[in-house]
């Protein structure tokens, strides 16, 4: 018999919650093939099978919470365990090398040790396994009676939602939350884009939105505000090398969860715009690990598509900043003329809000890391960037930003 247990979804996950099994009691599963949905703090995934066989028992029930490495299936040779069945033949089980992976971790070659809690208290179930805890801390809830004449639904919080609910009202009772925000003119993106949009649809597949540009330009300011690439650690503040910027993407309004693109200071505009399109279309298709939510250095939410002016987003504890993108719309702007005074042309402009962590650093150097944001997309040459990136090398030195 092979045990399949609660793989190690995150570096500070410590239990996830079963949602659905998609394998009954006596059906056969292959390997790789998704066996249960789980849910976390972090990411809702399919568990695949780390093994062929039947489906022996079930360990778990729906809507219950075990700890990481907690059973959840046993999966026998040919037919479930009958009453009293002994022995075990799990070499004869066709192991999936990915799926030991996640089970180890999904670190890679260097693991981290993972410290197993205690079994918390049980409600009747199964050994280790209990009802998801309601959440510490301030929830939202009614101040006065509710007239039940006046309800259509009540919607349970999923456990994302619960989780969610838990970890920005965390984030508002430790970080001092302040919000810096500014005008951009996004005149010399909305040229480019116009520009290449039938090529880089053609080449890529997808649209090119303005989220990879506002990526490149807070990269560029990263590098040169560096306390803003940090964590909180205690009374320290823990300055990081590189950016792993993380990506807000919102599951069809279910939930929202925030894979990262690593290293994305080194990536240019291009490339910032496949890797975050991968990684929001593998969030959507609950296709993502653990490891792929761990370790982000800084936050980029993006509200813009739905044409809002000015967001205040909550800061991702311990980062120290988010940056949220809003509305970009053509609207009438006064600009100097030749010869002096001042006419009135028509221009892409939207809104970059900041949301700072004020324990680590004060209200002028995150401005100045916000301008600096602005300056690259309003002055960097975009469309010869993006001319060499995306169809080609060229001889000519690419411009910094």
């Amino acid at each position: 018999m092979a045990r399949i247990t609660m793989p190690q979804l995150g570096e500070t996950v410590t239990e996830g919650t079963v949602t659905r099994w998609l394998k009954a009691v006596g059906e056969h599963v292959e390997v790789d093939e998704a066996l249960l949905e789980v849910s976390t703090d972090k990411v809702d995934t399919e568990i695949p099978s780390a093994f062929a066989g039947v489906v022996s028992s079930l360990a778990v029930a729906e809507g219950e919470t075990v700890p990481i490495g907690a059973l959840l299936a046993v999966i026998g040779d040919d037919e479930p365990d009958e009453p009293g069945a002994t022995g075990s033949r799990a070499g004869e089980h066709r192991a999936s090398r990915s799926f030991r992976k996640t089970m180890e971790g999904g670190l890679g070659s260097t693991q981290v040790p993972v410290t197993i809690p205690p079994p918390p208290t049980t409600d009747g179930g199964p050994s280790g396994i209990r009802r998801r805890p309601a959440p510490s801390g301030p929830m939202p809830s009614a101040t006065v009676p509710v007239d039940e004449t006046n309800v259509a639904r009540r919607v349970p919080f999923s456990p994302i939602r619960r989780r969610t609910a838990q970890h920005l009202t965390a984030s508002l009772h430790t970080a001092a939350h302040a919000l810096v925000a500014i005008e951009v003119d996004y005149t010399a993106v909305e040229a480019t884009r116009t520009e290449l949009a039938q090529r880089w649809r053609a080449t890529s597949g997808f649209g090119l939105t303005y989220l990879p540009f506002v990526a490149r330009a807070l990269c560029a300011a990263l590098a040169d505000f560096p306390l803003m690439n940090a964590s909180v650690d205690g009374d320290e503040l823990v300055v990081h090398r590189r950016v792993h910027l993380g990506i807000a993407v919102d599951l069809d309004h279910q939930g929202l969860v925030v894979p990262v693109v690593r290293d994305a200071g080194s990536l240019r505009t291009a490339e910032l715009a496949v890797e975050i399109r991968s990684r929001a279309s593998r969030a959507r298709s609950r296709l993502l690990r653990g490891d792929d939510l761990n370790g982000g250095t800084f936050t980029l939410t993006n509200a813009g598509g739905y044409g809002t002016f000015v967001t205040a987003p909550i800061i991702n504890p311990p980062q120290v900043g988010i940056l949220s993108t809003d509305g970009v719309a053509m609207r009438p702007v006064a600009m100097a003329v030749a010869g002096g005074g001042y006419g009135v042309a028509v221009r892409a402009v939207g809104h970059l809000s900041l949301a700072f962590d004020h324990r680590a650093v004060d209200g002028a150097y995150a401005a100045a890391t916000l301008a600096r944001v602005r300056s690259v997309l309003e002055e960097h040459d975009w469309s010869a960037e993006l001319s060499r990136i995306a169809w080609g090398p060229s001889d000519e030195a690419e411009p910094a930003p």
